[in-house]
């Protein structure tokens, strides 16, 4: 598969391209069988039209990998929260973490148990996808999740996660450790299941100041990584800490591709870490907007990376009103600049 060497540093026929949120609202085809499901939660545990939505992008568009259609907030909702999401309003927890009860309450293995319909869209999925196109899994990293966890939701201030992180860090990291532990059995499970690689979201990274990060973000992620390391060599991961390009001369760590978000130039990025590791990204996602955007975007990021360690992305997820043809000629652009 082009992708998966194209993770592991070695050279590809042309720079495989692939985009975040690509299983989406944009795409007519994803809306018909959202209907059919009638809400997302519901889509997200029909593995047929999760399996359904996760191939469109493949089919329509032409992307070398695909990524499993789930959302990171089924690993809390499992573990025994809560989960709405409300129209305008967006994913809320109704019993959020507050005390060391309701951490207590939470499970774990019943938790990566309870995710059997993702493992089965990951089969469904495997078995009608192209031998030559790889199947992405993800997770939330252990801070993304606990923040909605103890937030009931999205911040803009974090204050009710950030006063837990200052003044009673124990409990936090208490947190943090159950949490990872659940995303240890779940890549795992859905490494088993049939995904080629995995990807890490660390949404909130930049939420974090730089000691803070190190220490209630990064190390979790790491010790994920590691533990899936020592396990699956050859399954490659990718970590997408969002927002952290001023902490780049200490990220080091057990993983193979490296998300690059939008607001970070690609030169930075490969001069502090094209060395060490693939980097991944990272095109401004409303650049999608104008073909003649898309064209300049395209050749900036080329010039700089000379289709050296590189998989083609948006810096962040695919907007929804973005067009069908935009998206079809960003990866035809791709494909077409970077062929040797």
């Amino acid at each position: 598969m082009i992708f998966i060497d194209a993770c592991f540093g070695k050279k590809t026929p042309f720079t495989p391209v692939w985009m975040m949120r690509q299983a989406g609202r944009y795409l007519p085809e994803y809306m018909k069988v959202r209907s059919k499901a009638g809400d997302f939660l519901s889509l997200c545990k029909t593995p047929e039209l999760a399996a359904e939505v996760t191939l469109q992008p493949v089919d329509i568009l032409g992307v070398d990998a695909a990524i499993l259609f789930s959302d990171i907030l089924v690993v809390p909702l499992e573990m025994g929260m809560n989960l709405k999401f409300a129209a305008g309003e967006g994913p809320t927890f109704s019993n959020p973490i507050l005390t060391k009860d309701d951490l207590n309450a939470l499970e774990v293995d019943e938790a990566a148990k309870k995710l059997e319909y993702v493992y089965q869209s990951i089969k469904l999925t495997r078995e009608k996808l192209a031998d030559n196109k790889a199947l992405i899994g993800f997770c939330g990293s252990a801070w993304t999740l606990a923040t909605y966890m103890i937030e009931g939701g999205g911040t803009k201030t974090y204050s009710r996660v950030k006063k837990l992180l200052y003044s009673e860090p124990d409990f936090l990291h208490k947190i943090l450790i159950k949490v990872t532990e659940v995303l240890k059995l779940y890549l795992e499970n859905q490494i088993k299941s049939g995904v080629n690689a995995v990807q890490i979201f660390d949404s909130w990274a930049n939420a974090l100041e730089e000691e803070a990060f190190f220490e209630f973000s990064w190390r979790y992620i790491q010790d994920l990584c590691l533990f899936l390391k020592s396990r699956y060599p050859h399954i490659p991961i990718i970590v997408f800490p969002k927002g952290v390009s001023g902490y780049f001369d200490k990220i080091e760590g057990s993983f193979d591709v490296f998300g690059v978000d939008w607001s970070t130039p690609i030169k930075l990025a490969k001069e502090k870490l094209g060395g060490k590791y693939v980097l991944q990204g990272n095109m401004e996602p409303t650049r999608l907007y104008s073909k003649k955007a898309i064209d300049k975007g395209v050749e900036h990021i080329v010039d700089i990376m000379q289709n050296e360690r590189h998989i083609f992305n948006l810096g962040h997820g695919i907007l929804p009103d973005v067009s069908v043809e935009n998206a079809k000629y960003f990866i035809n652009l791709v494909h077409n600049k970077t062929k040797i």
